[in-house]
């Protein structure tokens, strides 16, 4: 008991060697309690993960593991250094650090927190893989924008007048709006294709005389395969100011075409003609006819008007059914000889 009351009564004399021991101390608990609670969360997430796995739980992991766990060392660290030292000069300095570090987890827990409600709610909530590439570029802008609003706070908290700095970015913002108009004007015709959803890649378009199907959405342009191949590059604007046919949502397929005839055709065989066209439709699959008609006498044939519907929007089904159709229509003409029309020209002379 001596020997102890000596040690503490020489700690006590030399200040400098109490507040080393203070300090001392205070890491070793502080890392003594981080550690016990580690493994307390260690076994109840294994417990949790055993029972449930879920996207919310791996947020919440991320957060702790992430977020939590390194502040609670800065916090450790940042007390210990706070209750040894009273020079103003270093305490200054070591707000600055600690300001910066805290708020430094604090925007990456919400840069993942924002990253983890974009993918959850607009992409594995509608099962459609192919936004992840559409959205990363609002996650890289919704980054900026959280970094950029974290730097104005830490700047805030150390004292410096943030109502001149940003009189300042609106100046240069203004400035810089005017100078990439059109490209601002892209941007924002990029979140209106993203949200509006009037195509989507995988998607077959026309946009007055040019078609093909969209492969990427950008953030400044949209690129198109057209169907002899080349790629087409058309800007974001451009496509939102411009009618577009989206073939893709195409429930089905509505088709007419017309087909003619000879004149020298008897009359019981065009009486016969739209029933041949019904029968032939009645034997096809995904296919409704709707109407069949003769139409009109034109200048070198009779014609009819068939009209059906092809129940898909698959342009190739479609194809495949008209050359079908085609066929057996040749088929059943030629067996009753009826012939089709094609130019031709009489000419009559007179004898004098």
């Amino acid at each position: 008991m001596e020997f102890i009351n000596n040690v503490i009564n020489y700690i006590k004399s030399n200040s400098v060697l109490l507040n080393s021991s203070i300090f001392i101390l205070i890491i070793i608990l502080g890392l003594l309690a981080i550690y016990i609670f580690k493994i307390i969360y260690k076994n109840v997430k294994n417990k949790i993960l055993k029972e449930n796995s879920s996207d919310y739980l791996k947020i919440i992991n991320d957060a702790i593991e992430n977020t939590v766990i390194p502040v609670l060392y800065i916090f450790v660290f940042y007390f210990a250094f706070t209750f040894i030292n009273s020079n103003e000069k270093f305490l200054k300095y070591l707000n600055f650090l600690f300001i910066i570090l805290v708020t430094f987890y604090g925007l990456k827990f919400l840069v993942n927190l924002v990253s983890f409600l974009i993918e959850i709610y607009l992409i594995n909530k509608e099962k459609d893989k192919s936004k992840i590439k559409n959205l990363k570029g609002i996650l890289i802008l919704l980054k900026i924008i959280i970094w950029v609003l974290g730097v104005i706070i830490i700047l805030d908290n150390l004292g410096y007048k943030i109502t001149t700095v940003l009189a300042g970015l609106g100046i240069g913002g203004i400035a810089v709006a005017l100078a990439a108009q059109s490209i601002f004007g892209d941007l924002f015709s990029y979140f209106i294709i993203i949200f509006d959803k009037p195509f989507e890649v995988g998607d077959f378009i026309i946009i007055g005389d040019l078609m093909g199907t969209v492969e990427t959405i950008g953030l400044k342009t949209t690129r198109i395969r057209s169907l002899s191949g080349e790629e087409i590059i058309l800007s974001n604007s451009d496509l939102t100011s411009s009618r577009v046919k989206n073939f893709k949502r195409m429930p089905t397929r509505r088709v007419i075409f017309k087909i003619g005839v000879t004149y020298e055709t008897p009359i019981e065989k065009l009486k016969k003609i739209s029933d041949i066209i019904k029968n032939i439709f009645e034997s096809l699959k995904d296919v409704k006819l709707e109407r069949v008609h003769f139409v009109s006498y034109g200048d070198f044939a009779l014609n009819y008007e068939i009209a059906y519907i092809v129940l898909s929007s698959d342009y190739i089904k479609y194809m495949d059914l008209q050359q079908e159709i085609n066929f057996k229509i040749k088929e059943e003409f030629d067996k009753l000889k009826i012939e089709f029309a094609y130019p031709t020209q009489t000419l009559f002379i007179k004898k004098s």
